[in-house]
């Protein structure tokens, strides 16, 4: 079992990563000083692998636990089941210190928090990841949010776990894609910060894809401790924080314009090479390093090209990227693999041509 400790200025907490975790769920909400009512929060296809058996964790531990689902889906991410949520919560008599489980993946971990962020001004919430785009990236940090409309992720707060338990043995679950998916975020964690852990993931891709549960704890755990390191630096996303942003410029504009079908970590996979390319144009960084990023990638079973997508209309979903300040498009650029700068000195012109030379080729699928 891994550990690792987000030290915050104020409500520091653990994220422990291992294998069986599930099982020990209620005994350690006890060793934080929980009792009485849980409620668990997930979707209705994480509920049929893994509810019930959380839900007798609790009730082993002498918790009365609530099991609520929702359909599983980006669009649940909305104020409407928010206040669904809320009703069922009052139902319950959930009180101030009853403790919301988010158990699932990112959709979840974001609904449910914003939910525990809002309800009664705040009620404690733990994360129980269980996808590895949300043991290895989306659980950390605080963000929660709701879409609205047309606007992801605009109604939100920052709002941190007491505890997060992400449990590898869930990944087994995971399709081939969605295992895929999760490494985009975790292969940005490399590129951006740790130059030593990307040449790991070099050497054992065909272990994590292979589910090798001891590779994948260090993985997880190496990963979660990157980004925990930028979030306690910069809790509220002023400044630091934005090196995280790493290939999601291009690569929101990417899902954005074909409408979710390409995945979150397949479009940041995406956004990477693209802002890549764009550096390795500008002679900040090599074609080796291009090279290796891509290869990488690759070998996750990513897309390593652009999907027939127009040029003109991911330029114009960049426009509405909330990393805009005073109209300029602000990008996260390797210089080197485990180093990046932030500019918004980037020519539009020069990323529409890297947009327009890839545009035609994918190797996007959409199954497994």
């Amino acid at each position: 079992m891994e550990k690792v400790s987000v030290k915050l200025s104020r409500n520091s907490y653990d994220i422990i990563i291992g294998s069986g975790l599930l099982s020990q769920t209620g005994a350690r909400l006890r060793e934080l000083g929980f009792t009485g009512k849980a409620v668990i929060i997930t979707d209705s296809r994480v509920k049929t692998l893994y509810g019930d058996a959380l839900k007798q964790s609790l009730t082993d531990s002498g918790f009365e636990a609530l099991l609520i689902d929702v359909p599983p889906g980006e669009e649940q991410k909305s104020l409407e089941t928010a206040g669904r949520l809320y009703y069922q919560l009052t139902d319950f008599f959930a009180e101030r210190n009853t403790p919301i489980l988010a158990l699932g993946g990112g959709v979840i971990g974001d609904l449910t928090g914003f939910v525990a962020a809002t309800y009664m001004r705040g009620v404690p919430l733990i994360q129980i990841p269980t996808t590895l785009l949300s043991q290895g990236d989306s659980s950390i940090g605080g963000k929660t949010a709701v879409n609205h409309g047309k606007l992801k992720n605009m109604v939100g707060a920052f709002y941190h776990p007491r505890l997060t338990i992400s449990d590898v043995s869930t990944l087994k679950t995971l399709s081939k894609r969605e295992l895929s998916d999760g490494l985009s975020e975790i292969i940005k964690h490399g590129v951006i910060l740790d130059g030593e852990f990307f040449s790991y993931l070099e050497k054992n891709l065909a272990k994590i894809r292979a589910l090798d549960e001891p590779v994948l704890e260090k993985v997880v755990a190496r990963s979660a401790a990157i980004k925990a390191g930028v979030v306690e630096k910069d809790e509220l996303d002023l400044g630091l924080r934005n090196i995280l942003n790493y290939g999601h410029t291009v690569g929101h504009a990417i899902e954005s314009v074909s409408g979710l079908k390409i995945w979150h970590g397949e479009a940041v996979a995406i956004g990477m090479l693209a802002e890549a390319d764009i550096s390795n144009r500008l002679g900040k960084l090599s074609t080796k390093e291009l090279d290796r990023l891509e290869t990488v990638i690759a070998a996750a079973g990513l897309p390593t090209h652009i999907p027939s997508l127009p040029a003109k209309a991911l330029m114009q979903a960049m426009q509405h990227d909330k990393k805009i300040v005073a109209g300029k498009i602000k990008f996260v650029l390797p210089k080197k693999i485990g180093e990046v700068l932030i500019t918004d000195e980037v020519n539009p012109s020069l990323v529409e041509e890297v947009l327009r030379d890839w545009k035609g080729s994918t190797e996007v699928t959409t199954s497994g």
